[in-house]
Formats: C-alpha cells, sequence, structure tokens
C-alpha cells in the first residue's frame, strides 16, 4: 500500500510540474503578445471542455479539461487572401475548406479593426512571441538542471569505501561466489569494511578514489599503512595488494567498459589489487557544467527527431511484437508518469529521489523547446519559419525593386497542418499504448 501511494505521489509530481511547465509556456507567448499590442482573448491551459474560466480585461484566462497542452488566442493569426481583400473563394472539398475555415475565422476575430491583429506586425515582433514558449522551456530546463548538478550533484565514486570482495577470483573468471580454494582479498584480510572512508595510504591523503586504486595498482606485494575513518575515528589498517591480473577499462560514450582488442578478447594486465569498491554519492557540479549538459539533451532530442520514423517502427514492435523497449526510447505523457512513479517507489535516499523528479522535469521542458521549434504548423516553429519566409520575400522585392508581395498567406498551409495534427495524434497513441502494455524499464 505503501508502494501505491509513492507512486501516485510520484505521477502527482510530475503531473503539476508538467501543468505548470504548460501554463509557462503560453505566458512566453501571452506577454510579447500583449507587450506589442496583439489583441489576446484566450489563454487557455488544456483542450476540451472549459472547467473555469475568468475574464480579465480583454483575456479570457481559464483551464480546460484534457491537461495535455495550451495555446493563446490571438486576433489575426491568418491574413487575408489578398492585402486589403476579401476572403477568397474556395472550390468545395475538405482541405479547400480548412483553407477557407482558417480565413473566415482569423477575419471574424479581427473584426473592422486589423490595427491589433497578429499578421501586421512586423516580422521580427512575430517571431519574438512564438519563440516565447519554446525559450520558456528552455530556460525552464537549464533552472531545472542547473538545480540537479549544482543544488544536488550527480553520482559519482567516493572516498568511501562501498563493497569489499570476500576473495580474489581470476579477470576470465565468471562466477559471483567464492570457492573454498579461493583466496581471500587483501581488504577482507586487513579488515577493511563497507562504510570506511579511506583517510590516506602510506601517508598521502585520498582526495578521491582514484588516488587510491593509482597507489594500490602501482603496489602488489608492498604493504600500504590505511588510515580509515570508522563511526567517527581513525582506523590503521594494514594492506598488502595481490598482484593479479585485470581486465583493462576505458571510457566509451561516457560508458565505463572492458576494453577489447583486435579480436574481440578483453585486454588484461597485472597489477596490485585489494578488492574494494567504491560507494556513490552526489557530487555538485560548477555552474559551467549546466549549459553543456543542457546542450547535450537538445542533442539527443534532435536525433530521436531527425531517426523518428526508426524509433517508432522499434516502439511500434515493442508494442505489438513484445520486443524489448530500449531505455532511450521516445515516451509519452503516460510513459513519464510512469517513470515518475517508479522513481518514487524505488529503494533509494530521498534526496536522490528529488534530483531525479526534478532531472526528469528538466527534460521535459527541453523536449518541449525542441520539438516546438520543428518548422511544420501547428507547432510554434511552423509560424516562425512562415514569419521568416515573409521577411526574405519582402527583403528580395525591396532589392530588386519589386512591389511589396504582402504577407504571406498561411492559411493555405491548414491541409499541411492537419495531416500534421492527425500525424502527431497517431503517434501519441502509440507510445500511450507502449507505455502502458510495454513499459520502458529504466530500473530493472
Amino acid at each position: 500500500m505503501e508502494n501505491v501511494l509513492l507512486f501516485v505521489v510520484g505521477v502527482l509530481i510530475i503531473a503539476v510540474g508538467l501543468g505548470v511547465s504548460i501554463a509557462l509556456h503560453e505566458v512566453g507567448h501571452l506577454v510579447p503578445a500583449k507587450k506589442f499590442g496583439v489583441k489576446v482573448t484566450q489563454y487557455m491551459i488544456g483542450f476540451g471542455p472549459t472547467i473555469f474560466s475568468r475574464r480579465r480585461g480583454e483575456t479570457q484566462y481559464g483551464v480546460k479539461a484534457f491537461p495535455l497542452g495550451g495555446y493563446i488566442s490571438m486576433v489575426g493569426m491568418f491574413p487575408p487572401a489578398k492585402p486589403g481583400g476579401t476572403l477568397r473563394r474556395t472550390s468545395t472539398g475538405f482541405f479547400n475548406s480548412l483553407v477557407q475555415d482558417a480565413r473566415k475565422a482569423s477575419s471574424d476575430s479581427i473584426g473592422d479593426d486589423d490595427s491589433r491583429a497578429f499578421y501586421t506586425l512586423p516580422v521580427y515582433k512575430r517571431v519574438i512571441i512564438m519563440l516565447g514558449g519554446p525559450t520558456m522551456n528552455l530556460l525552464l530546463g537549464i533552472l531545472f538542471f542547473a538545480i540537479v548538478l549544482c543544488g544536488f550533484g550527480v553520482a559519482g565514486a567516493s572516498t568511501t569505501v562501498g563493497s569489499v570482495s570476500a576473495c580474489v577470483l581470476p579477470a576470465s573468471s565468471t562466477s559471483t561466489t567464492c570457492a573454498a580454494s579461493d583466496p581471500v582479498s587483501p581488504g577482507a584480510a586487513a579488515g577493511i569494511l563497507p562504510g570506511d572512508r579511506i583517510v590516506s595510504i602510506n601517508g598521502t591523503p585520498i582526495d578521491s578514489w582514484s588516488d587510491s586504486t593509482d597507489i594500490i595498482r602501482d603496489s602488489a606485494g608492498v604493504p600500504l599503512t590505511f588510515v580509515v575513518e570508522r563511526a567517527g575515528a581513525d582506523v590503521t589498517l594494514t594492506v598488502t595488494p595481490l598482484l593479479t591480473e585485470r581486465n583493462v577499462t576505458e571510457v566509451v560514450n561516457n560508458q565505463t567498459v572492458t576494453k577489447t582488442d583486435a579480436t574481440g578478447a578483453a585486454v588484461t594486465e597485472n597489477v596490485g589489487f585489494v578488492g574494494i569498491g567504491y560507494a556513490t554519492e552526489l557530487q555538485p557540479q560548477p555552474i559551467t557544467s549546466v549549459l553543456p549538459f543542457v546542450g547535450e539533451n537538445v542533442a539527443g532530442v534532435a536525433n530521436t527527431i531527425f531517426n523518428l520514423p526508426q524509433r517508432l517502427s522499434s516502439v511500434a514492435q515493442a508494442a505489438f511484437g513484445g520486443g524489448e523497449r530500449s531505455a532511450d526510447s521516445p515516451m509519452s505523457v503516460v510513459g513519464v508518469g510512469r517513470v515518475a512513479g517508479e522513481i518514487a517507489t524505488i529503494d533509494i535516499p530521498l534526496q536522490s529521489k528529488v534530483a531525479t523528479l526534478i532531472g526528469l522535469l528538466g527534460s521535459v521542458n527541453i523536449g518541449l523547446f525542441v520539438i516546438n521549434l520543428v518548422p511544420l504548423m501547428p507547432l510554434d516553429g511552423g509560424h516562425i519559419a512562415g514569419a521568416l519566409w515573409e521577411g526574405l520575400r519582402r527583403r528580395i522585392a525591396k532589392l530588386f525593386g519589386r512591389r511589396d508581395p504582402g504577407p504571406v498567406d498561411t492559411a493555405r498551409l491548414m491541409p499541411l497542418t492537419f495531416v500534421v495534427v492527425v500525424f502527431l495524434g497517431g503517434v501519441s497513441a502509440l507510445l500511450m499504448y507502449a507505455d502502458i502494455v510495454n513499459p520502458v524499464n529504466l530500473f530493472g
């Protein structure tokens, strides 16, 4: 029962955090829009039926039934078919009706005064308004990751002993238990215990785990004087590292792996061995580490988008064929909520749980930042692309002394917008289904 309550708490935390992120995304659009004089008639969090709303001035603020997004309604999102003209007649047909309906809705919102219409703004102001939402998500992502990296820290090797091997096994051994014939590890023989913090070795202060391993590896057969802190008191122990064959490791893609030769066999070396492992602890990072970390997250989301067909194919196979989903598989809000619930229930310190949940919110906001910049309507990036294209057309016309071509008729893109909406809906449905029947397993 306790785990169920913790799971629910984790889901609620991420749900509230996501709701706040969406609300602030829309604030990122709302503030510059009002600053530049655009008439904003609605600020809504969610979609569907309105649960609560209140009008302040000319804007209605409210919350809708399904908090899976948000929007602000600005008058004049689409220009008339021709500058100063009326709505263009269109032939019958579903996609032509979409274009006509978009123009009509925009025209109706403007009324007789287009001075406060969105499309009449200079290009740079429209870009600022549409960039406001993604920029807010980027700033939130930076904030959340700064809290995690600088306030909590990242897990790293400490100078505290986390484990002590009972015996010495060959590097090629796959056994996880000790036989009677296996020699006792030097660490166990000397009386080192998990929880001991290594203070010094042969008088050399130990400030990092690598300081101790460097001395141990070079001191096979040489008695070493260990000073460890145990229960608040210093304890002196004599440890003699044993010369053993160990696998050589290397760092690949930020992961420590066993180094192999051209034949694929593990590379080994003879070094001193004590048989102790480090305990991990959260180590605060400098503020300069935040932006590079955010950059890596941005690149990761962008890579997922560029390889979306392949990623979705893998998700579909896992959902309908029972294949295993990779740890970096794209997830829906259902998957994110599930991960948050699992974080709240796993047996780790509370500090680590909080840090992981905040980091998850940071990842969600970076995802929203990158996805909204995709240059397709109805995403923010599509409106930005339309404004930039208009600015380029006008600049080229001015350069060659041609007539101003006027605003770009973005209503023409409504058929493409419809296709994008259907596609995004399909992707969301697939991910939600996969997150229910075959969720990503991050914690074993």
